[in-house]
């Protein structure tokens, strides 16, 4: 079982096994188990389990305690999960006979929602959850838009209200697909809770790799469609959280001449000169109101060139600060054309991860960008 330990004096259950338990209590989770193994109230007692937990939580070491019972020693796994900034964000737990060969233990990776930088804290093990992904290619942080890009799921908006707009008990747990373009996409289930900081607002995730045979799941027709009538229009949109002026989850394919990713800061996306006017259009923003305005938005050679926004209200959020945008090239990119890759990478001011960004867009990898 998973017990997630993403807030401080938080602690429960989120998964046994491939089940997901949203959040259950941990020492009722662990009766139950103790009932269904008699053997174990021999020698363990929740109270020397949490104290366990919370041992393993201080040292980030996997442990292995050995139980003497009537029925034979039984064992106790412990495998913390370490995030990013050297916190446990999850203990793995198995219990069983000391004669029996433990399963492996998924793989899993945590990671920190810095609201000062805007950006997700990567954990090395990202890489080991997708197939492919070199650790050339690992980058410690991705802005929230990157991270939407590379998974498949429906639940954006809790997200970024975890993240945004978050309530002091605020938590989420959801599953994704990753890698549906790849001839191997796999599932995960993302764990979070809100976590305040020094800083101001934050969150803590655990992502595990699911273990179920079961068939990820693909786009709908619908949303494939769609998406795709976008693409040969040339019709660009996105979700813009206004108040940091930056690009929080692109509903089509990324405006190509925008660099929005690799960026150390989101935010420089848009001209310094530009932001503070994107940020006041929040305030004009009501239910059904459009906003228009004209920024400089960053493109891969280096430079800005100039972008028209259409900005609307997001539907059915208090938050006024987050709109829909229609992105349009004032200098009239045509979608047919879109600039050489290798050529428009190779005069890059140092904004990003620009070595990682070049190996993507010279071709040689279409996976993800951890």
């Amino acid at each position: 079982m998973t017990i997630e330990t993403l807030a401080p004096a938080a602690m429960s259950v989120v998964s046994v096994g491939d089940t997901p338990r949203d959040f259950a209590g941990w020492q009722r989770v662990l009766q139950r188990l103790f009932a269904k193994a008699p053997a174990l109230y021999d020698g363990l007692t929740t109270v020397a389990l949490g104290a366990a937990i919370a041992a393993a939580c201080e040292d980030g070491e996997v442990t292995q305690l050995t139980i003497r019972t009537g029925s034979g020693p039984h064992q106790v796994k412990l495998h913390p999960v370490v995030g990013p900034t050297g916190g446990v964000h999850a203990v793995r737990l198995w219990l069983g006979p000391a004669s029996v060969e433990p399963p492996p233990v998924p793989e899993a990776a945590g990671v920190v929602w810095d609201a000062e930088t805007q950006t997700l804290l990567l954990s090395r093990e990202i890489t080991r959850l997708v197939h492919g992904v070199s650790d050339d290619q690992y980058v410690p942080r991705i802005s929230v838009a990157e991270f939407f890009q590379q998974v498949s799921f429906d639940r954006h908006a809790d997200m970024l209200d975890l993240f945004y707009s978050p309530e002091p008990d605020g938590r989420l747990q959801c599953d994704v697909a990753v890698g549906l373009d790849t001839d191997r996409p796999a599932k995960w289930r993302i764990t979070g809770r809100y976590r305040p900081t020094e800083h101001g607002d934050g969150a803590w995730l655990l992502i595990e790799a699911a273990i179920s045979d079961d068939r990820v799941a693909r786009p709908t027709l619908e949303r494939a469609g769609l998406r795709e009538a976008h693409r040969r229009s040339g019709t660009y949109l996105a979700v813009i959280q206004l108040e940091h002026a930056n690009i929080a989850h692109w509903l089509t394919d990324p405006a190509p001449w925008i660099r929005w990713d690799y960026l150390f800061r989101p935010a420089d996306v848009f001209h310094p000169d530009d932001r503070d006017r994107l940020i006041g259009i929040g305030d004009r923003l009501g239910s059904g109101d459009t906003a228009g305005i004209t920024v400089r938005t960053l493109g891969y050679w280096g430079g800005y060139s100039e972008t028209s926004l259409l900005l609307s209200a997001y539907p059915e959020c208090s938050n006024r600060q987050r709109a829909l945008a229609q992105l349009v090239s004032v200098a009239g990119y045509l979608p047919t054309s879109p600039p050489q890759a290798r050529e428009d990478v190779a005069a890059l001011a140092v904004r990003g991860y620009d070595d990682q960004l070049r190996h993507r867009r010279g071709g040689m990898s279409r996976t993800a960008m951890w």
